[in-house]
């Protein structure tokens, strides 16, 4: 199952890519991904819910992937809300969304911030508002590692994906990557994001302001899944607990073997989640 190529209008008209899987007209889910990552990440989970009848769209967030970067650096968390909630307000009706990390705050600040429904449903993977700052550490400084210097060849990025993540089977074929990576005139890869998104003096720190992001959740009033890798380094197995209890409605699934990446870690498990929750709904 091939996706569609498709473009959204975000905040300020900066055009925002994506990939659109299954039928349009379907009941649509919004798929943003982590910081530093694409639309890419996605493309597993994509095609499942697609198989399952769903509209998957996976959306490059600004600054990432094919997105435009934002002239003026705008990547606060408020900035990224206010792009999902643009896109989600294309769809005949509110989108079901699914956020990871960077995709997940923003999903949260967009519903939870709003005085309306901006979405149908809510799926928060391995995001809390707490989350632990040796594992948000770890994350930046794998993303700065290279930003400046980048790889001189796949295999190159690839080690260092490896080193940064050794409990997942180090792919076959390095042909996924790319997708990651844009390849300069100087014959080295860099990662496909704006390297002003982690340096700029608008970058998604309020995002880890727990009182606002708590805020946030105790004001959901839509079916919400917290799904958590069980072997996490960002969201504690208390920071899970504390979430449910202020969204004392939500369900929550912990899936074995994965870290924060969960559905590069473990897709088919994270998909089954995702899709049962969804087709409860």
């Amino acid at each position: 199952m091939e996706p569609t190529r498709v473009e959204f209008a975000g905040h300020n008209g900066l055009k925002l890519a994506a990939d659109s899987y299954g039928t349009p007209g379907n009941q649509p889910v919004l798929l943003a991904h982590g910081g530093g990552q694409t639309r890419h990440a996605w493309g597993g989970a994509a095609k499942t819910l697609a198989a399952q009848g769903w509209h998957a769209i996976s959306v490059d967030l600004r600054g990432h992937g094919d997105s435009e970067w934002c002239p003026d650096a705008n990547y606060s968390i408020d900035a990224y809300a206010e792009d999902l909630r643009k896109i989600a307000a294309t769809f005949d009706r509110k989108p079901a969304a699914v956020g990871a990390s960077l995709g997940g705050s923003s999903s949260l600040i967009a519903e939870g911030e709003h005085p309306e429904n901006v979405f149908a449903a809510l799926v928060l993977v391995d995001i809390t508002p707490k989350v632990e700052e040796e594992g948000v550490q770890k994350i930046r400084g794998f993303m700065h590692a290279n930003m400046e210097e980048g790889f001189g060849s796949l295999e190159e990025a690839a080690d260092a994906i490896a080193k940064y993540l050794p409990h997942r089977p180090r792919p076959k074929s390095l042909e996924g990557l790319k997708k990651n990576l844009r390849l300069r005139e100087n014959g080295r890869y860099y990662w496909h994001w704006d390297p002003k998104f982690s340096t700029g003096p608008s970058r998604p720190r309020d995002a880890r302001r727990p009182e606002r992001m708590e805020n946030a959740a105790r004001s959901l009033d839509i079916p919400t899944l917290l799904v958590r890798g069980k072997m996490s380094d960002l969201v504690s197995e208390e920071a899970a607990r504390e979430f449910m209890t202020m969204v004392p409605h939500a369900e929550f699934v912990d899936v074995s073997g994965a870290g924060h990446m969960v559905a590069g870690d473990k897709n088919d498990a994270f998909a089954e989640a995702v899709v049962s929750f969804l087709n409860r709904l």
